[in-house]
């Protein structure tokens, strides 16, 4: 099954994601984009209507949970979602060369990286290795939710969302002209592992009954 053209503008690029989240959920996912003919199509070129930023963890795959499929979605992946310069610059690959009008920013309960993180603030637990620079980008998060009181494992990774778009807006001059101009939004997702759905945690830019809906 071979979908009609992407959408174009952000409120229409969100509603279609939250559809096939829906149909992930519910158990009957259609499948789109996935045979030889968008195959075939996409060979030359590429027109993903999301960027999805998501955690590298294994039960994240972003195609599936929101039944797309091949050119659909630009995704970069990092363990906790956390940023640096080469995720900065392929966010903005999708949304400068590849005309996305959507930015996700998508995390999950049970996330190992924010985990070791709230145990480092907690405990002292310390990572060895590169894992280190990873807890070390989640922990403003961590320590941002317990400044506000928000202590349990759900509001830390609200909270950790929250941040990650508020961060790609702050350091991506591009991002936030864009979604000022009305081209493009960033919205954070917290997806649960145990039914499949993707929660709406943070908007910018998403018409407002769209994040009604939603």
């Amino acid at each position: 099954m071979t979908d009609a053209l992407a959408p174009t503008t952000p409120d229409a690029a969100f509603e279609m994601l939250m559809a096939g989240n829906q149909r992930f959920l519910t158990g009957t996912p259609s499948h789109p984009n996935q045979d030889a003919a968008r195959r075939t199509e996409t060979a030359p070129g590429q027109s993903p209507f999301a960027v999805m930023f998501g955690c590298s963890d294994s039960r994240l795959a972003a195609e599936i949970i929101f039944d797309r499929g091949i050119g659909d979605l630009f995704v970069v992946r990092t363990a906790g979602q956390v940023l640096g310069n080469e995720v900065l610059g392929s966010i903005e690959y999708g949304v400068s060369v590849l005309g996305t009008p959507l930015v996700v920013v998508l995390g999950h309960d049970s996330c190992g990286a924010v985990a070791a993180a709230r145990a480092a603030v907690e405990d002292g637990a310390a990572a060895e290795g590169f894992v280190r620079d990873v807890v070390e980008r989640v922990t403003p998060s961590v320590l941002s939710a317990r400044a506000a009181g928000r202590t349990s494992e759900s509001e830390i990774l609200h909270e950790h969302i929250r941040g990650t778009v508020d961060l790609l807006l702050e350091r991506s001059h591009l991002l936030a002209e864009r979604v000022e101009a009305g081209q493009v939004a960033v919205v954070g997702l917290a997806y649960q592992l145990s039914d499949g759905t993707a929660q709406l945690i943070a908007s910018r830019g998403l018409s407002e009954s769209v994040t009604k809906v939603a």
